[in-house]
């Protein structure tokens, strides 16, 4: 079924969520990332919502494809202007991350885990993934684009992926509806958005380490092998190589060994 976006609309008018207008929906389409960053380019307005059913071209950080049936997941990406530092934005994923924890933790029984940087788990399986793209105009942040990619009601993968992801369904989660959740989701990000704005990921940094998915695991990033010892207050993870030597990783693809 596709997403009710006449009912979505009504939630907002009840509601008067501070994010989700206007709504932009799309059946199908290439990517609701690239589709918020061109309208964000054009001046589209904090706060501004794009979903869609199905994307031919979704991905995920460093070009990796997103994977999902038509109609089985919450896609969307929204249009924000927040007041923060262009090094803070890299962060903003951590932020999401812990927003969709809020909502998903009480529809679930086991715990929901932030994977740094932008992956939400729940047994050690990927339920949710985040892209942050920012749009720049020289070195001054004028939007970012949140997108956010949840599996919702699947209850198969594509091979490739089936055995690391999971669905709300599968984990046994009743209250789906993607509308609702959205609009709860929409609340949290409000939330959050303002935290970060305020405090950065000092903010939020204990909140990170108790939900951190890699803390204590062995891990592999580009050239650096160890134990992810947490998140620090850049956002940065912090990974004990086998002499004792604790780097801060600011970006790259986790393995976890």
């Amino acid at each position: 079924m596709g997403f009710d976006a006449s009912a979505f609309r009504e939630l907002c008018r009840d509601g008067k969520p501070a994010l989700g207008r206007p709504l932009m929906y799309l059946p199908v389409t290439g990517s609701t990332n690239d589709d918020a960053l061109k309208a964000a380019r054009a001046g589209a307005p904090h706060g501004s919502l794009f979903v869609a059913d199905e994307q031919t071209a979704g991905r995920g950080r460093r070009g990796h494809s997103w994977l999902a049936a038509p109609g089985e997941s919450l896609l969307f990406s929204l249009i924000v202007r927040p007041q923060l530092e262009l090094a803070q934005a890299s962060a903003l994923t951590l932020a999401v991350g812990l927003a969709l924890s809020d909502v998903i933790a009480p529809l679930v029984p086991s715990p929901t885990r932030v994977k740094w940087p932008n992956d939400l788990l729940v047994s050690d399986q990927k339920l949710a993934g985040v892209l942050v793209e920012s749009q720049l105009q020289g070195d001054a942040l004028k939007a970012v684009v949140i997108g956010v990619g949840l599996n919702v009601s699947s209850r198969e993968f594509a091979p490739e992926i089936a055995a690391s992801a999971t669905s709300l369904a599968l984990l046994g989660a009743t209250d789906i509806a993607r509308e609702p959740l959205l609009f709860r989701l929409l609340d949290a990000l409000s939330a959050r958005l303002a935290e970060f704005e305020r405090t950065g990921v000092r903010g939020i940094v204990s909140e990170l380490n108790a939900r951190d998915a890699l803390r204590d695991t062995r891990v592999r990033i580009e050239s650096v092998t160890g134990i992810a010892r947490g998140i620090d207050s850049n956002g940065h993870l912090l990974v004990e190589d086998e002499h004792g030597t604790v780097h801060s990783i600011l970006s790259g693809t986790v393995e976890r060994l």
